[in-house]
C-alpha cells in the first residue's frame, strides 16, 4: 500500500513538472505582464474568487493598468484604466462577446446552445430581446409592472385595526418577495386559478428561484449541476412552470416572452422553457439586490429620504395622480418616470456602491490591442476583461468613494451630472453596472424603471424606518462577484406602516 501511494505521488509530481516545463504559458514580447499562479489550470482563481477587488488592485500596483491572469484554464487580460475602456470597445471586430455569454447560459440553465453560429437560432434572438425592451414595448412592460407592484403591495396595507400599525421585516426578504412576484407576473402572465392559488404558486417559485440562484456562480464556473441535488431540482421545477402548455393558460404574457417563444422555434418545449428560465433569472437576480440597496440607502439617509419624497410628491401631483387605497392604481408614463433626476441619482449611487460586474470579450484571432497606456499583443481565444468596480470606487473619480451621496449624480442645477474625470481627462465611461458596448444589459432601462416604481410606491404608501436607526451598512456578498449587483451578506430589519391617506 505504501509503495502504491509513493508511486502515485511520484507520478503526480512528474506530471506537475512536465506541466511547468511544457504546458505553462510563457509571456512573449509585446504581451502584458503575466500571473500564471502556482496551481495548474486554476492559476489565480482562488485568490481572485476570495476578493476580486483587492486581487486586481494588488496586481494593478504590481504590473500597471493591464496584466494577464490565468483563471480556470483561461488567460484573462484585465484592463484597469477607465480611460482605456472606450479603446477596448473600438476593437470590436477582433472581439467576440457572444461566445462566453452563450456558453455560460447553456451551462447554467441547461439548454442547448443558442449561439446563432451553432445553427439552433438566428441573430434575431438578440434583436428580439432588444426590440421588446425599448420604445412602446418598454412602455407596456413598465405599465404592467407598476400595476402589479401595487397589486402586491396594496393587500399588505389594507387597514387591520386589530394588528399593530407597524410591520417589522427583513428589508432584503421584503424586496425579494415583492419584486419577484410582481416581476414574474409581469413577464409570464397571470394564472386564472385564483388569487390565493396564484400567490402560493409564486411563493413556491420564489423558493425554487432562491435555491437555484445559490448555485448559479458555481454553474457559470463550470461545475456540473448534478453535484447540487437541491439546486438541480429547483431549476427543473422552475423550467417546468415555463413550458408552453403552462404559459398558454396565462393572461397578459409580455411581448418579450411571446416573441422569444416564436424566435426559438427550432427548440423543443423543454429547451424553450430553459431558455425562458434564463430570462427569469436575468430579470430578477440583479434587480432584487439593487432594489434592496436603493431602499436601504434612501431610508438610511435623511437627506435622501427628504429629497426623494419631495420629488415623488411633485411628480405625482403634476401628473394628476393621487395615492389612495380606494381609487384605481396610480400610473406614470415614460416621460414622467424619466423626469426624476433625484431618484435617478439615488439609484446610480446605490448601484455604484454595490455592483461588481465582469465585462468579458473573447479574442477571435491574434491582434494588437491599442490602449491609453500603450499597445499589447493578444492571442486568439484569450479573454479581455473590464472590472468596473475598480473605477466605481476610485477616489480620484469619486471622492470619498465608500460614502453614499444621494446627489453625486446631480449637477449644480439639480440636473443629471454626466461629467467625471480621471487624471484631468474626461471619462467616456464612468458608470458601468450594466456592462458596456455590445454586452450592455438589454433590460437595463426596464430594471431602472421598476426600481424607480418600487421606490415611488414605498415612499407614497408607507412610513418607513430602520429598526436600528444607526445600523451599519452590511458587507457585500463577494460570492457573486462578477455577476452584477452584490447582495448584502446579512439582512437589515426595517419597519413600515400605512400612511394616513
Amino acid at each position: 500500500m505504501m509503495s502504491i501511494s509513493l508511486l502515485g505521488g511520484i507520478v503526480t509530481a512528474v506530471c506537475c513538472c512536465l506541466w511547468l516545463l511544457l504546458g505553462m504559458r510563457r509571456r512573449q514580447t509585446g504581451e502584458p505582464p503575466l500571473e500564471s499562479g502556482i496551481i495548474p489550470y486554476l492559476g489565480c482563481a482562488l485568490q481572485f474568487g476570495a476578493n476580486p477587488l483587492e486581487f486586481l488592485r494588488a496586481n494593478q500596483r504590481k504590473h500597471g493598468h493591464i496584466f494577464t491572469c490565468q483563471l480556470m484554464g483561461n488567460y484573462v487580460h484585465f484592463i484597469t484604466n477607465p480611460l482605456s475602456y472606450h479603446k477596448v470597445l473600438c476593437h470590436g471586430k477582433y472581439l467576440d462577446w457572444k461566445k462566453f455569454h452563450f456558453t455560460a447560459s447553456a451551462k447554467a440553465f441547461g439548454h442547448r446552445s443558442i449561439d446563432p453560429s451553432d445553427g439552433n437560432t438566428t441573430d434575431n434572438i438578440n434583436k428580439t430581446i432588444i426590440k421588446t425592451l425599448q420604445g412602446d414595448a418598454l412602455n407596456l412592460l413598465a405599465a404592467a409592472m407598476m400595476e402589479n407592484l401595487q397589486l402586491v403591495l396594496r393587500p399588505q396595507v389594507a387597514p387591520q385595526p386589530e394588528k399593530p400599525a407597524w410591520v417589522t421585516e427583513g428589508m432584503y426578504s421584503f424586496c425579494y418577495r415583492v419584486m419577484f412576484e410582481a416581476g414574474y407576473v409581469t413577464l409570464f402572465g397571470k394564472d386564472p386559478i385564483g388569487h390565493d392559488a396564484q400567490k402560493a404558486l409564486i411563493l413556491n417559485n420564489l423558493d425554487n428561484f432562491k435555491q437555484f440562484d445559490k448555485i448559479f456562480p458555481a454553474l457559470v464556473a463550470g461545475f456540473p449541476i448534478h453535484v447540487f441535488k437541491t439546486g438541480h431540482y429547483a431549476r427543473e421545477k422552475l423550467a417546468e412552470g415555463l413550458r408552453l402548455q403552462k404559459l398558454r393558460k396565462r393572461d397578459h404574457i409580455s411581448e418579450l416572452v411571446r416573441f422569444l417563444n416564436d424566435t426559438l422555434s427550432t427548440l423543443d418545449d423543454a429547451e424553450k422553457a430553459k431558455s425562458l428560465l434564463a430570462v427569469l433569472w436575468a430579470s430578477q437576480a440583479n434587480t432584487i439586490p439593487a432594489t434592496f440597496w436603493c431602499l436601504f440607502q434612501t431610508i438610511r439617509s435623511p437627506e435622501a429620504m427628504k429629497a426623494a419624497s419631495e420629488e415623488v410628491n411633485k411628480t405625482l401631483e403634476k401628473a394628476g395622480q393621487k395615492i389612495s387605497l380606494d381609487d384605481k392604481p396610480i400610473y406614470l408614463n415614460q416621460i414622467e418616470l424619466d423626469s426624476m433626476p433625484i431618484l435617478d441619482s439615488i439609484i446610480k449611487e446605490s448601484l455604484r456602491l454595490s455592483s461588481a460586474s465582469l465585462n468579458i470579450r473573447t479574442a477571435k484571432e491574434d491582434f494588437t490591442l491599442h490602449l491609453q497606456d500603450g499597445s499589447y499583443n493578444i492571442r486568439k481565444d484569450d479573454i479581455i476583461a473590464l472590472y468596473p468596480q475598480l473605477m466605481h470606487l476610485d477616489p480620484e473619480i469619486y471622492p470619498d468613494p465608500l460614502t453614499f451621496k444621494y446627489d453625486r449624480y446631480l449637477d449644480e442645477n439639480g440636473k443629471t451630472k454626466t461629467t467625471f474625470y480621471s487624471h484631468g481627462l474626461k471619462l467616456k465611461y464612468y458608470y458601468m453596472p450594466f456592462g458596456s458596448g455590445a454586452t450592455i444589459c438589454p433590460g437595463r432601462l426596464f430594471a431602472v424603471q421598476e426600481i424607480k416604481q418600487f421606490l415611488i410606491l414605498m415612499l407614497s404608501y408607507f412610513d418607513l424606518e430602520l429598526v436600528e436607526s444607526h445600523v451599519k451598512c452590511p458587507p457585500l456578498d463577494q460570492s457573486r462577484a462578477g455577476l452584477g449587483i452584490l447582495p448584502p451578506s446579512n439582512d437589515i430589519e426595517f419597519r413600515y406602516k400605512l400612511k394616513h391617506l
